[in-house]
């Protein structure tokens, strides 16, 4: 094994070498980790180590609030896993012959800058370390003989030390090497050059009739039934519910005339109610369907749903339906005051209640992923797992995307006949669709290459409330094998129904998308 020991290296030497990190190809192409890297690098330089911890990460780097949880956000953890891998990366291409890497230790966000021997080969520095990780190499297996010799050279470096320390003191401290927007500006303006993200702060979500609290594929943790007052707990043994991967969320349900009282802090917040018709409808007991059960939902004495029938706006039975409320606040006593009153038919229900932190005026945007957990993208961008989704299936490819900084984001993709119905307060919205062609057959799904096709015949159509938005779509065609391509469609509403109802139909082979991204205009 050769020679990789960690020495102090002058100043002068690591800034440098930072240089030519974020400035290679493969960190320009990821502002936000070579922002993240710089960060960790120039707090190492002034002496702030004991400073870089993961709640001060968050907050200086990637604009979380001071209410960040660790526990419930995890970006720290992910994007430093993933400036480890493209460090890797690097170092095993464009900086191998380099005599001084960078590393972030597993576990750890200090960097090393590790001396290495010349001609040191990429793949004797990595031996031994997890390929997806790439922990830097260290030596474990040392002599006594060995180990009082280091011991001398660790005294000779302290004295190197003290005297870089001193040098330091007498000269003015260079500007931090910088290629993404300061953490010191306003974070409106840092908004409008990375785009809208999610407002962060307390969030509350409620499963109606629930004796158990649940954690859904999103990592959010939902708690039983509490705040109410009134109607009846009701479970369901109704197995699948469509346009959901969490259908423990709609098994439970409140019914009768009932309201809740939620306890909120003053601030603006957007309400999700969740319903999911188990009873009525062809195939269950209660049979019956549209018209079975209507309700009125009051919030703060203002009235949010006249007349709404759970089945009707869903489209069937057993089906997810969610509605969207921004712009709400607790009322003078510091609670959000819902009632929920039957009408003709049978009584009324609801199956959950989400309470997000929003913004004055504004949607949240929506960001899906299509895999079964979420994803921090690489511009810091926090992607819910798959969700609204009917049909088709998910699937992930070996083959790592090229073009992109991002390869990991297009690892998946749903496929085949399938549609979207994302719900949306009214207004208008722009769709940006991420798709890409691997190679054809594999995902492993068809049994033969005649039955999988040939690269680039898979055509198809998206259309968005039955209207034509992308047609006879190519994406192998237009972008190449194995690269991305992104659509974006703008003055998009939702339907009379509160959706943005997209549906993906095959022409030749089967539909496929990555991911959708639904922000306001």
């Amino acid at each position: 094994m050769p020679s990789a020991t960690i020495e102090s290296v002058g100043w002068q030497a690591e800034r440098a070498e930072l240089q030519a990190v974020v400035e290679s190809p493969l960190f320009s192409r990821s502002p936000a980790l070579a922002h993240l890297l710089s960060y960790l690098c120039e707090k190492t330089f002034a002496g702030e180590t004991e400073q870089i911890k993961e709640y001060s990460v968050a907050l200086d780097v990637f604009d979380r609030r001071d209410s960040f949880d660790q526990n419930t956000d995890s970006i720290v953890r992910v994007q430093a896993n993933r400036l480890r891998k493209r460090l890797s990366e690097y170092y095993a291409s464009e900086g191998a012959s380099h005599t001084i890497h960078i590393a972030i230790p597993l576990g750890q966000y200090v960097p090393l800058f590790e001396k290495v021997s010349a001609g040191a080969s990429p793949s004797e520095l990595c031996a031994g370390a997890s390929p997806r990780l790439h922990v830097p190499v260290t030596l474990v297996e040392r002599s006594w003989a060995l180990q009082f010799w280091m011991l001398g050279g660790v005294m000779a470096i302290l004295a190197v030390l003290v005297i870089a320390a001193i040098r330091w003191q007498e000269r003015s401290t260079p500007q931090p090497v910088s290629h993404t927007p300061s953490s010191q500006q306003p974070a409106s303006e840092r908004a409008a050059e990375t785009g809208v993200g999610l407002p962060v702060g307390e969030e509350v979500r409620i499963l109606a009739g629930a004796t158990r609290k649940y954690v859904d594929h999103a990592g959010k943790l939902w708690s039983p039934d509490l705040d109410f007052s009134g109607g009846t707990a009701i479970s369901s043994a109704v197995q699948h519910i469509w346009r959901t991967q969490d259908p423990i969320i709609y098994r439970s349900s409140r019914q009768g005339d009932f309201t809740y009282n939620i306890p909120l802090k003053p601030g603006t917040y957007e309400l999700h109610l969740h319903f999911a018709e188990t009873f009525y409808g062809p195939e269950n007991i209660g049979a019956g369907g549209e018209g079975s059960r209507i309700m009125t939902i009051v919030a703060n004495g203002q009235p949010l749903l006249r007349d709404f029938d759970v089945l009707a706006d869903s489209g069937g039975d057993r089906t997810a339906e969610v509605k969207v409320f921004p712009d709400i606040s607790p009322a003078a006593d510091g609670q959000l005051h819902l009632s929920f009153s039957s009408a003709t038919g049978g009584s009324a229900m609801l199956s959950a209640i989400e309470i997000l932190p929003g913004v004055r005026g504004h949607v949240r945007p929506v960001r899906i992923v299509t895999r079964d957990v979420p994803y921090y993208s690489d511009d810091s961008h926090w992607w819910s797992p798959d969700s609204y989704f009917k049909g088709g299936q998910l699937a992930t490819s070996q083959e790592p995307a090229a073009g992109t900084d991002d390869p990991e984001f297009y690892e998946t993709e749903r496929w085949g006949h399938f549609s979207y119905a994302i719900p949306l307060a009214p207004g208008r919205y722009t769709v940006t669709f991420y798709f890409i062609d691997h190679s054809a057959g594999d995902r492993g799904t068809f049994a033969d290459e005649d039955s999988a096709g040939k690269p680039g015949d898979r055509v198809f159509n998206v259309f968005c409330n039955g209207k034509t938005i992308l047609e006879n779509l190519n994406v192998a065609q237009q972008a190449g094998g194995n690269q991305p391509l992104i659509r974006k469609i703008r003055e998009l509403s939702p339907n009379a129904q509160g959706k943005l109802l997209l549906d993906f139909v095959p022409v030749t082979r089967y539909a496929t998308v990555t991911a959708i991204e639904v922000v306001e205009e």
